[in-house]
């Protein structure tokens, strides 16, 4: 299932019922698995491992060396998990060695076309980055979340799990989980509570996070009360443990 025009190193290591069309370039370290469909004019290169059942459209460029003058050339890499789908020219890097020297994408991801993903950045499965989304290098993005189209994390942000992210939002501090943000600077509107609903959260923990909400944006608290907070009504709702793990682990600090 390999056109005639692509080429593809015999190095590469391709696995059964995988596609590969027109004028396609699949170089020697690359490792594409079972039924995985590569379209016209892809490229994808580098030390780059992919699962299966993925999909690639048109001039997408995977594996390629960082945008980072410092990568001298070292052998990073690239994983992408099971079932994603990159529209038409989306960009996804190796990572650096100053970092874990890993890019790394889980599963059932859909990136929308002009979709960039840099150097070192970790993203979740299920997760959705509409046309020209963008992550800097480094940053990461939990299960579920979804960027609006332009929307884009700064170098080493962090955007959490179930968080809603609007079109054009640029983000410089870390978008906490569950939270929806829009604008720039991003400004906080509340709980992404259909998104929940979706995906079999239950009225009562949807409720909970709520409380969780207002007690971080709408009560007055400090930053650290309000953690102190969130952090006792995890005790009782496992749902707002991962709140508060994030606030308590934030580098950049969050959007408030």
């Amino acid at each position: 299932m390999i056109h005639e025009t692509a080429i593809v190193s015999p190095k590469a290591r391709i696995g059964a019922g995988v596609q590969i069309g027109p004028y396609s370039i699949i170089e020697e370290h690359v490792e594409i698995g079972d039924g995985t469909v590569v379209g016209p004019h892809v490229v994808i290169k580098g030390h780059t491992r992919i699962g299966r059942d993925n999909r690639f459209f048109q001039f997408s460029s995977i594996g390629e060396v960082p945008q980072d003058k410092k990568y001298a050339g070292e052998p990073t890499r690239l994983e992408i998990g099971d079932r994603n789908t990159f529209h038409e020219c989306c960009t996804v890097h190796i990572g650096t060695v100053q970092d874990k020297g890993v890019t790394i994408i889980g599963d059932d991801n859909w990136f929308m076309a002009y979709v960039h993903i840099a150097h070192d950045c970790i993203v979740g499965n299920n997760t959705i980055f509409a046309n020209n989304a963008s992550l800097a290098g480094h940053a990461s993005v939990g299960d579920w979340a979804i960027l609006g189209g332009f929307a884009g994390m700064h170098q080493f942000g962090r955007i959490g799990a179930h968080a809603f992210c609007g079109t054009g939002s640029i983000m410089t501090q870390d978008v906490p989980p569950y939270i929806t943000v829009s604008g720039t600077p991003p400004v906080p509107h509340g709980i992404n509570s259909e998104g929940l609903k979706r995906r079999g959260f239950s009225p009562e923990s949807i409720a909970q996070i709520k409380r969780a909400y207002r007690a971080l944006y709408r009560s007055g608290l400090s930053l650290a009360e309000a953690r102190e907070q969130i952090a006792a009504m995890a005790i009782d709702t496992p749902e707002i443990a991962p709140l508060a793990d994030f606030i308590a682990d934030s580098g950049r600090g969050i959007v408030r």
